[in-house]
This record gives C-alpha cells, sequence and structure tokens, in this order.
C-alpha cells in the first residue's frame, strides 16, 4: 500500500507536538519504518533517513535534502476537516510540509544520487537541530518545508531578539539628576535605532528588501514618584545578508555609544536575549540555480522571497537552499500559520508531494509512484 497524504496529515495534526515532540518524531519514524527504511535519531533529536548513494558513470552523485520541523507553538487546536480544507496546530506549519516531502522521498528512487529527510524538532524555539545538521550535512541542495503556497522562495531575512538596557541612579524623582535618569536617556535610544539602517545598517538587499529595527517591549520603574535604577527595551532584528545577529550586536553597541550624549552618565548595554543559541540567519539562493529552476517548472510557483526566518538560512551556505510548500502564512483574512484558524488544503499537500516528486526525480533518480 501506497503512502497516504490525507491519513498521515490527519494523524499527524492530531498531535499536539508543542507538548511532546517525541510522540510526534516517533510517528514519523514509525511511517518510515514501515515503509521499508531505517531512519535514525542523532544526539539533538533530528530524525534522519537516506534513500541511494548511487553514482553516475562519470562518477557524480548529487545529494539532495529535505528538512521540515514538527515542532508548534502553542495552544493546540484540535483536528477539524471541511471536505478537502483540515484545520488545527500545525495543519500548515508545518505537518502539511512534511506529508507533502515525506511522500516525495517515499515515492523517488535515488538512481543516480542521494536523498536525504532530515526533521528537526525545536524550529519554533531554539534551532539547535538545524545548526547541528549545518555541521552534519553537506549537500548540493536543500528543500525546506513551510507554508509558501507552492511558490519557490529563495530568500529569507534573519531573525534575532536582544535587549538595550540603560542603567543610571534610582532615587526620589525630586532629587536624582536628569543626567543620571535612564528613562530620560532612552529617547536618544529610540532615535538611534529609528536611523540605525540609515546610518549604519547593512543597506537593502536587492531580493529581501530592507531590513527592519523594531522596539518590541519597555520595562522600567515601579512607582511615579521614583526614578528607577534602569530600564529595558527589547527590540526584534529582520536581518539582509551579510549581517549576523553578533554583527549586529557589536554594531548596534558601538552606535548607541555615539547616539547617547556624553553628558548622560549612564551605562548602556546590548544584549541578544539567546546568547547560545541560535538565531535564524538570513540567506538568498541564486534564482538561476538548478534547484530552482527544477522545482519551479515543476511547481509553477512564484520565485519570491519568504515572509518569515526558517531554518533554511543554517543549510544556504552550503549549497542552493528553497523553502517550499502547501499552505500559507497568511491569506487575506488575516493570519494563518501560529494562529486559531491554522489551515491547509489537501489539493496543495498533493500539488506540493506531485512537484517534490517531479523535482526529486529529474535531479536524483526516478519516481517509483
Amino acid at each position: 500500500m501506497g503512502f497516504d497524504i490525507a491519513s498521515f496529515h490527519a494523524d499527524a495534526v492530531r498531535i499536539p507536538s508543542h507538548e511532546d515532540v517525541d510522540e510526534m518524531r516517533e510517528f514519523v519514524l514509525e511511517t518510515l519504518r514501515e515503509a521499508g527504511h531505517e531512519p535514525t535519531v542523532d544526539d539533538l533529536g533530528n530524525a534522519l533517513a537516506t534513500r541511494g548513494g548511487e553514482r553516475d558513470a562519470a562518477g557524480n552523485g548529487p545529494h539532495i535534502v529535505l528538512n521540515t520541523h514538527i515542532d508548534t507553538v502553542p495552544p493546540h487546536v484540535p483536528y477539524a476537516r471541511d471536505g478537502d480544507v483540515v484545520r488545527g496546530r500545525g495543519a500548515c506549519d508545518a505537518k502539511g510540509p512534511l506529508a507533502a516531502l515525506l511522500a516525495a522521498f517515499l515515492r523517488v528512487e535515488p538512481t543516480t544520487g542521494t536523498l536525504t529527510l532530515a526533521i528537526t524538532t525545536d524550529e519554533e524555539t531554539l534551532m539547535t537541530g538545524a545548526e547541528g545538521l549545518q555541521e552534519r550535512l553537506s549537500a548540493d541542495g536543500y528543500i525546506v518545508g513551510e507554508p509558501t503556497g507552492l511558490d519557490v522562495c529563495i530568500a529569507a531575512r534573519g531573525q534575532c531578539e536582544g535587549t538595550v538596557t540603560i542603567a543610571g541612579e534610582g532615587g526620589h524623582a525630586a532629587s536624582v539628576p536628569a543626567d543620571r535618569n535612564p528613562i530620560a536617556a532612552l529617547s536618544h535610544v529610540l532615535d538611534a535605532l529609528r536611523d540605525y539602517d540609515e546610518a549604519a545598517g547593512p543597506g537593502e538587499d536587492a531580493v529581501l528588501g530592507e531590513p527592519k529595527l523594531t522596539p518590541t517591549v519597555l520595562c522600567g520603574g515601579d512607582a511615579s514618584n521614583r526614578v528607577p535604577e534602569r530600564c529595558r527595551l527589547t527590540f526584534d532584528r529582520r536581518s539582509v545578508p551579510p549581517e549576523t545577529s553578533s554583527s549586529f550586536r557589536d554594531d548596534l553597541a558601538e552606535r548607541l555609544a555615539d547616539r547617547v550624549p556624553a553628558e548622560f552618565d549612564v551605562e548602556v548595554a546590548v544584549e541578544l536575549i539567546r546568547p547560545d543559541t541560535p538565531f535564524p540567519r538570513a540567506f538568498v539562493t541564486d534564482e538561476d540555480a538548478d534547484l530552482v529552476d527544477t522545482l519551479t517548472a515543476a511547481s509553477g510557483g512564484a520565485v519570491r522571497p519568504f515572509g518569515a526566518a526558517t531554518e533554511a538560512g543554517f543549510f544556504a551556505a552550503d549549497a542552493p537552499t528553497v523553502v517550499f510548500g502547501p499552505g500559507v502564512l497568511a491569506d487575506e483574512e488575516g493570519a494563518v500559520a501560529h494562529a486559531e484558524r491554522e489551515y491547509v488544503r489537501l489539493p496543495d499537500i498533493e500539488a506540493a508531494a506531485d512537484a517534490l516528486e517531479a523535482t526529486l526525480a529529474e535531479l536524483v533518480g526516478e519516481s517509483s509512484h
């Protein structure tokens, strides 16, 4: 019996994988075992399976990696189906893409190359799985499953989060000098963030456009007649190449040191919120790459950037990388992924699987479907 996309997807969406990714991973592993494969799990929790490894007469054999994630964001939205529309947490992000990738992996027989399925468990949080795979895998192309509306996405901005802390003098509002008041100095910090990209940023990328720096949370003070010792501003950064989270942190700290007037006797510090775990990286793949051309011809989708941060940036330094899959991040009514109304259309999952199958058959072998 062949792989039933609808049944697999239904069972997958029913698993609340923001609570227990182990159950979801075991479901994927058992599906692969039933299909006659021997998947493994590495020390980071990634599920891996490989097919092929054959070379052509010239000794060449491309290696294509299929990647997506099985974790979702809370709360769990129960599975529901209305005709061809499936609703529920993870329906499109990313269990729809997972079903399509898995179907293509099982349908294609690699005869002149290698095909690897690499499934991560922490894309929505730490991304340590993808960072680890980046160090352990080498390939000629990567297809990362996300809801792209069957478009072939060749780029995505990176993302990081951090804080700017201003430390000064706390005390009675009637006595603390203005030049020691951290909240008074905050206006200069906000001004520096507002014009950061014009003055110091990496500039506009030809594919991704401009980077974006957004203040998001402000904390400081506990009484209306008292100056706090410090205040803290949280920011969200959407980056374009060649900027990284660490280079941005250093550049912003230098910029703030120049912008807060010397008469303010305060200390300004910039820190990343997760300094010990990776942030998604910006990437841009050449739109003329064979992988892009082949998948675009098979899917009929547009070639464009992806609208959210993704694991793809970890792989793009190694080989051409695209983001592709059924479902959308948002529709004309609003947010879809990460929303209470998350859904995907089953015909789109089937179409994604067919496009992936045709692409992989051309690149590494032949279809057995």
